[in-house]
């Protein structure tokens, strides 16, 4: 029977072993972390991570062939593929210091596997890692070896939260990377040969280590640019009075440009993208590319640009002050069908808001008030380390309420803002909540979930980014 162990019992490793369990019933699969608490919530009905369909597969597979684990080494010890999927922040200080990635969790793990390996292994970097990552665990690895061989490989996710199920069991692509020599292409078949249990062969992608490496964060990259893109757009489009959805969707008709990710927003979240982008930045300025790393850093200042854009809009419309006013933020995961916070653009523009002394009530239906309170609280990149080794829960901001009712957050409320485009907010019954609000009313829509046509002929002041203004909103232009 072959095993497999994966290090890291997160947003990635967890439900990529399950579904790898769930489709490859002869293969034995262990997630293994130090983290107790993760590993007892993976091993209950209360799941640490909310994703579509996650819960029915690990129900399906957990404690046949599937098992999460805190016993590490004997797991990695009789494994024949590992997968490491452990966090990779970014450097906070030292060299590379806001732009690198921060490999010392890498290394550790690759340590360990040395120490404890007693026979051939294939070893799976699963995390986003920078170009070269492979070589330097290489080195790690045959300096330690003791005489057994490690095979490295890079084999990227492309997982999109709130589909990752669906995005493993129909990927677009399954992309293995390895050392182009007999050992290293033997290494690629049999990984290949664990996708192709569900995977069409012709969908998995062979190529070299720094291709699958460069092709996760260049992935990334086009998506977030693609962000920036239709962002930079809707500030125009309110300058000009355009409508960014109507732009948006005529280029996205253009077959060769397509329409998926040019939805204007608040600014992009998530682990991934600004992480990767600083990631390509800093080895593009490594490499001797200058242009090239300030072409990438754009996509993030643009991104800055429209969170910090978005709290001038609202302090500037509700009279140049919101000290004192309670604001309502509907949603705080970074999208819908997550409870995934990090990075989310509710955090800077929460932030921003706390920083003109506002009042906030605060409603996701995923994402609960410890979270939240860590989140406003926590440093820049702290989020990106192990929960144990972040920084203890500081005490709660005293502006700052956590409800579980979005008419709860906006009773007495003077504005509301929509930061998350969860489905819910489209039906909520909005004459209720503009006759339990102070007035004049304001709703501030980072998302265009709601049709504002019809908000203001209740009697709302609507701001939906990127269309047209309010005769209000053009009185009080918002300085940026």
């Amino acid at each position: 029977m072959v095993k497999i162990c994966c290090i890291g019992a997160g947003y990635v490793g967890g439900p990529t072993m399950a579904v790898i369990a769930l489709k490859c019933p002869e293969i034995e699969v262990a997630v293994v972390d130090i983290s107790v608490s993760r590993i007892t919530a993976w091993n209950s009905d209360a799941l640490p991570i909310y994703e579509p369909g996650l819960d029915e597969v690990v129900k399906k597979c957990r404690g046949k062939n599937l098992f999460f684990s805190t016993d590490v080494e004997k797991h990695v010890s009789e494994a024949d593929i590992v997968f490491v999927s452990v966090n990779t922040p970014t450097k906070t200080q030292g060299l590379g210091a806001g732009k690198a990635a921060d490999l010392t969790y890498w290394e550790s793990a690759a340590r360990m596997i040395a120490d404890v390996s007693k026979s051939n292994k294939i070893v799976v970097e699963k995390s986003t890692v920078p170009v070269k990552t492979a070589e330097a665990i290489e080195k790690i690895l045959n300096h330690n070896s003791k005489g057994i061989d490690f095979q490295i490989l890079s084999n990227p996710e492309f997982l999109a939260e709130g589909t990752a199920i669906q995005d493993l069991f129909n990927p677009d692509r399954v992309l293995i990377g390895g050392r182009e020599t007999p050992e290293g292409q033997k290494a690629i078949e049999a990984l290949r040969d664990v996708y192709a249990h569900w995977v069409p062969v012709e969908r998995i992608i062979c190529t070299n280590l720094w291709s699958a490496e460069l092709s996760k964060l260049a992935a990334n990259a086009f998506l977030a640019q693609r962000i920036s893109s239709v962002n930079a757009m809707s500030a125009l489009c309110e300058a000009t009075g355009a409508d960014v959805s109507q732009v948006s969707h005529a280029v996205g008709k253009d077959t060769r440009i397509g329409p998926k990710f040019l939805n204007a927003s608040v600014g992009f979240g998530g682990s991934c993208f600004q992480k990767d982008i600083l990631n390509l930045v800093y080895i593009c300025e490594c490499n001797g590319l200058p242009e090239v790393a300030n072409y990438w850093k754009q996509v993030i200042k643009i991104n800055d640009y429209q969170k910090t854009r978005f709290v001038n809009r609202i302090v500037s419309s509700m009279f140049n002050t919101v000290s004192g006013k309670k604001i309502a933020i509907l949603g705080f995961a970074f999208k819908k069908d997550t409870g995934d916070t990090r990075e989310t653009p509710a955090i800077d523009v929460c932030k921003g808001l706390l920083g003109d002394k506002a009042r906030l009530s605060i409603y996701d239906p995923q994402v609960n008030e410890e979270q939240i309170q860590r989140d406003l609280a926590m440093n820049k990149f702290d989020w990106d380390h192990p929960v144990h080794l972040q920084p203890l829960s500081p005490t709660s901001i005293k502006q700052v309420n956590v409800v579980w009712d979005a008419y709860a957050a906006t009773k007495d409320a003077h504005g509301v803002c929509i930061l998350t485009e969860w489905d819910e907010f489209k039906t909520l019954d909005y004459q209720r909540i503009y006759d339990n609000m102070r007035k004049p009313a304001f709703i501030f829509d980072g998302r265009n979930v709601v049709d504002e046509t019809k908000l203001r002929a209740i009697g709302f002041i609507v701001y939906s980014i990127g269309k047209p203004l309010d005769q209000w909103l053009r009185d009080m232009p918002a300085v940026a």
